[in-house]
């Protein structure tokens, strides 16, 4: 293929809280450093984030009492929305056309304890019948009070496929994309647990011992759980361009499917399911495993996960030409545990600015392949190192894996977009950059932000600021 094709579909707006990473710029620092956010102590390790239970509750309407009964994974689902149409350069609360919402979130015992502590609760919190605290926490509703709150008109669909819920979200918006139900979508998921308990947890085996997750290595000895949340918001490509979108990347093709009967249990992972998701990819796309240089796998670390993945990738990507190069093999966990619903987004983050911003992130802790995997077959790398990803004849194209407990994988093929020449930048005047906020105090930090941002100078031009910062906040 020598460009995208009718259906491809832009990345336009990203957002994330992720463990040691309070948004994605920090997420993709983390990465190149190998900077490992997981939180390790006397109860075991976990990807914890950075304050979740705190909610600016009167920003979205909501009273004290009424916050309290939110889920902290909806809270936290409801701040990335808004952050990733604001990465967008649209107010969050004047899209124009249909906004569609597809996500998910995991499964926690919040409205439980909610419900055991009600009595003990201060005056000031009523939290009302067990009804009204299960309404702000079922599944059901993370992606309808994203809707209510923001005004969107579009779908709100959630979706719930365990471990690969938030990529089959993203799937399940393109094709909302294409098939004309909303005219831009928010996709992504969250898994946050206030107070995890790790004791008792492990009854499969599948947690490290050591708190270190470690994909693909000899040494690996299964996951660590974790936080997370994160949304990408996706626009058709033609349409992106005619509205003057910034493009992070391109989703050229995307498939989801299940394992089926074809595997030894129901939590047990199968080669030839994976292998015909990746296919279906591959045949939406148009493009060939070849054209791939780089993989952000699902990568637990588990013993049993990490081969299978690998031997179903190898059905498919050694069946082709041979490579001038290996394809590298890389996996988010390794420094941010396994964010369960939120999984397959940060994947997603990984890989997107990995063609955006031409460097392949290393894998943390890696240092020998786990002699169960057959790496030589494509050849697939697993780089302990940041790697420099320079343009070549064309653009640089990665894919996501996402693999689900129960057997419902994900693979989503992302390239880089080639942008034209831009214009002339016009003679240098004045710009007015406006600043909005409910309060001083955010009004300051507003100001603060954008002075970090305008020093770290990512090339807009201040022109483009301007008129986003009055037009799309």
């Amino acid at each position: 293929m020598t460009g995208p094709g009718p259906d491809a579909v832009a990345v336009v707006g990203l957002a994330g809280r992720f463990p040691g990473a309070a948004n994605v710029d920090e997420l993709w620092r983390n990465l190149l450093d190998g900077t490992d956010g997981i939180t390790r102590d006397g109860r075991g390790a976990f990807g914890m984030l950075d304050s979740p239970a705190r909610f600016d509750a009167a920003f979205f309407g909501y009273s004290p009492a009424e916050a309290t009964t939110l889920d902290p994974q909806h809270r936290v689902l409801l701040e990335c929305a808004w952050h990733a149409l604001e990465n967008a350069g649209h107010d969050p609360r004047a899209v124009p056309g249909r906004v569609g919402v597809y996500a998910g979130t995991g499964q926690t015992d919040y409205p439980e304890k909610l419900i055991a502590h009600r009595d003990s609760a201060p005056a000031r919190l009523e939290l009302g019948s067990d009804y009204a605290i299960r309404l702000g926490s079922a599944v059901d509703f993370a992606t309808s009070r994203i809707s209510h709150r923001l005004r969107l008109t579009g779908p709100a669909v959630t979706v719930q496929t365990a471990c690969s819920t938030s990529l089959v979200a993203v799937h399940t918006a393109i094709q909302g994309l294409l098939a004309g139900d909303c005219d831009l979508a928010l996709a992504g998921g969250a898994t946050v647990r206030i107070d995890p308990e790790l004791s008792g947890q492990d009854e499969a085996g599948l947690i490290a011992p050591s708190g270190q997750c470690r994909p693909f290595d000899a040494k690996a000895e299964g996951t660590v759980p974790g936080n997370g949340a994160g949304f990408v918001v996706l626009r058709m490509l033609d349409d992106a361009l005619a509205a003057g979108d910034f493009v992070h990347a391109v989703l050229t093709g995307s498939a989801i499917g299940n394992d089926g009967g074809d595997r030894i249990g129901f939590t047990a992972p199968s080669v030839q399911g994976q292998e015909r998701t990746i296919r279906a990819a591959f045949d939406a796309s148009g493009l060939r495993p070849r054209d791939i240089g780089y993989v952000q796998a699902h990568g637990t670390a588990t013993p049993l996960g990490d081969p299978i993945e690998v031997a179903a990738l190898n059905r498919v990507y050694a069946g082709d030409a041979p490579r001038e190069e290996p394809c590298l093999l890389g996996s988010v966990k390794s420094v941010i545990g396994h964010t369960d619903a939120a999984a397959g987004v940060a994947g997603l983050l990984t890989a997107i600015l990995a063609v955006r911003e031409g460097v392949i992130p290393p894998t943390a802790h890696f240092s020998d392949p786990n002699p169960e995997l057959d790496l030589t077959a494509v050849p697939f790398e697993v780089n302990a190192e940041t790697v420099p990803w320079p343009a070549g004849h064309g653009p640089r194209r990665a894919a996501v894996n996402s693999l689900g407990l129960g057997g419902t994988n994900a693979h989503v093929i992302v390239e880089q977009h080639l942008a034209g020449e831009p214009p002339e930048p016009p003679a240098a005047e004045p710009e007015v950059l406006v600043l909005s906020a409910a309060t001083d105090g955010a009004v300051r930090t507003a100001a603060s932000r954008l002075a970090e941002h305008l020093r770290r100078d990512t090339g807009g031009r201040l022109a483009d600021i301007a008129f986003t910062l009055q037009t799309g906040r």
